[in-house]
């Protein structure tokens, strides 16, 4: 145990003699327990599936225990993030023109918006964010997430920004050749949108 925590064998029979409680050395003996774990699953058991081991080994132990060690002795789970395409330009969908090229800027608030699609592990696993910024000030005006990358997340997510900024006329928004943005639902959207707004290029 010692060896495992790099600690000396003086240290550890000192604080034995100190007068530790029969918590505190059972503690001890199932860190060792669950870094041996931690290690052989090539730290990516996280407290769950360390308890399930456990447990089939035949100690009895509680999720939260087993959470507060691997805390303690900064045992901390690798995350793997697995690369998703996210842009889809192999489609036979109308694609509108290109009216920013490359200028990314803008002289007021609403007058550049831009979008795209990225995806982010939530406790629900992994969700697609679909997120509307306005160029001038770098915020994000609308978003919207779902479980698939279809229409429905691109279209929501505009819908979300008009709503909450209700952009004046010229206001140009950009975005990639993904299929999302080139749907039928999402051109008639913005179609209706200019009915709107007759001087904007959407």
């Amino acid at each position: 145990m010692c060896r495992v925590f790099g600690v000396s064998r003086s240290r550890y029979y000192a604080q034995l003699k100190s007068g530790a409680t029969k918590r505190q050395r059972e503690d001890r003996v199932l860190s060792v327990a669950i870094k041996t774990i931690f290690d052989d699953s090539d730290q990516t058991y996280g407290a769950g599936r360390i308890v399930r081991d456990l447990r089939a080994q035949g100690t009895r132990v509680g999720k939260n225990r087993i959470w507060r060690l691997m805390k303690h002795h900064g045992l901390r789970v690798k995350t793997t993030r697995r690369f998703r395409v996210t842009t889809n330009s192999d489609h036979k969908r109308p694609v509108a023109p290109n009216l920013v090229q490359r200028n990314f800027s803008a002289e007021a608030p609403d007058r550049l918006w831009t979008g795209d699609i990225t995806y982010i592990w939530t406790a629900e696993g992994w969700l697609y964010l679909a997120v509307v910024l306005d160029v001038f000030s770098r915020r994000i005006v609308g978003w919207s997430m779902n479980k698939r990358m279809t229409d429905d997340l691109v279209v929501a997510a505009f819908k979300n920004a008009v709503v909450r900024r209700r952009p004046a006329p010229g206001l140009i928004f950009h975005s990639d050749r993904g299929s999302q943005y080139c749907s039928k639902r999402y051109q008639s959207l913005v179609k209706g949108i200019s009915a709107l707004h007759p001087r904007g290029r959407w």
